[in-house]
């Protein structure tokens, strides 16, 4: 095992808060109830995932670069702006531009931290417990996610209202601007010995590689539609809420909340023993571990479109639970995987190449899904979507060295 100090602490703590975003459990309704249908709706989840596909790599390549702290400082700037817009504003347009400001957030975000904990580990020279260092963190995010929860169940329960949830997640992220600009200045950037060239190079060599580029298509195409769906949940839960014959007394909203916060909280709970304990199933092999868990992933989606089609809620809700544990088993795999495969000055860069082919097919899946949700209905949107990516797992799976 390894010395839980200070700065794992920290790195906990930040996605303890990174996680409380109350909005995140009632989106999709908080955006029904403004007015919008699920294709725009799939189209703001599609703009978001460009922007920060376009974002991604030369924020990376800033991160590593110029600095990796304010690189974070920024994202957390980026996003307390976007909050703000979405509590002030009912336009459709001005929806766009927060998601927008999300997205700069997200791409400044996205394997920049993933890269500082490495580092740390590299100068700890402990670089063998990766997949128990970060599951341990991301554990700490899913933790966070449970409470999450709970306390946005309790917001929409008290106030009625979706809105407010986005003025109360301003909180935990102005904490967490607060606890990155604590961190030490040696995570900034390891080591500059490097010149820039010299850092562009090994990047470019990075993503070069065959096996490399195998292992990005194979871990962003799950987390990709898983993240194009995941929030279909949400509508399936209230459809499942409004069946149930106790809360009668309540309007929609509030015997929602109750349903939305428990099925959150014990998701959450789960993916964080999952990431916690994903190293157990690593043992086994990173490429088995990496090529069973997507055609799982590929058959729950399937699955839990057709049990929503015929009307089995608790089924199809059970499988939701299924595809979070599995998306949490597969991270700190995937992303031990990439680290061990490339050099740690290109690593923030070539980890967001991976966020970037994630965020471009969950663009193009988010459309989908949203096109087939308005005109068939949500379970055969999630159905087709398993379909699709039953085939992409055939195509991507990753051989062993």
């Amino acid at each position: 095992m390894f010395e839980k100090d200070i700065q794992f602490r920290k790195f906990q703590l930040y996605g303890f808060l990174k996680n409380l975003r109350f909005f995140e459990p009632f989106l999709i309704l908080f955006l029904l109830s403004s007015g919008l249908s699920y294709l725009q709706i799939g189209v703001l989840y599609s703009i978001k995932s460009v922007a920060t596909n376009i974002l991604e790599i030369p924020t990376g390549i800033v991160a590593d670069l110029y600095g990796r702290k304010k690189a974070m400082l920024f994202s957390m700037s980026s996003y307390i702006v976007s909050f703000f817009i979405f509590y002030f504003s009912y336009s459709f347009v001005l929806y766009i531009f927060a998601m927008i400001l999300f997205a700069f957030g997200e791409a400044f975000r996205t394997g920049t931290h993933k890269a500082m904990i490495f580092d740390y580990l590299k100068l700890k020279n402990i670089e063998n417990l990766k997949v128990q260092y970060y599951g341990s963190t991301r554990a700490a995010s899913q933790l966070g996610s449970a409470i999450n929860s709970l306390l946005a169940a309790a917001i929409v329960f008290l106030s009625g209202d979706y809105r407010k949830i986005f003025a109360f997640t301003i909180i935990p992220y102005v904490l967490n601007f607060i606890n990155l600009a604590t961190y030490p200045k040696e995570l900034d950037k390891l080591e500059m010995k490097k010149s820039k060239k010299a850092t562009l190079k090994d990047f470019i060599t990075a993503v070069a590689n065959v096996r490399v580029l195998r292992v990005i298509l194979n871990t962003s195409s799950y987390s990709a539609v898983f993240k194009s769906l995941k929030d279909y949940l949400q509508p399936i839960l209230e459809t499942f809420a409004l069946t149930l014959p106790i809360f009668v007394s309540l309007n929609d909203e509030k015997r929602s909340s109750i349903v939305i916060g428990v099925v959150y909280f014990v998701l959450y709970l789960l993916t964080s023993y999952a990431s916690k304990n994903s190293w157990k199933i690593n043992r086994k092999g990173s490429t088995i571990a990496l090529n069973l868990t997507l055609l799982l992933g590929a058959l729950s989606i399937l699955f839990a479109g057709l049990t929503y089609m015929f009307k089995f809620y608790v089924i199809s809700i059970v499988i939701f639970v299924v595809l979070y544990i599995i998306e949490n088993l597969r991270r700190p795999i995937s992303v031990s995987y990439i680290s061990e495969n490339v050099k740690s000055d290109a690593l923030a860069s070539v980890l967001s190449v991976e966020s970037q082919t994630t965020t471009f097919l969950t663009a193009v899946f988010s459309v989908i899904a949203g096109y087939f949700a308005d005109k068939y209905g949500i379970g055969q949107a999630i159905t087709i979507s398993g379909v699709i990516l039953i085939g992409i797992s055939l195509l991507v799976g990753i051989k062993e060295k």
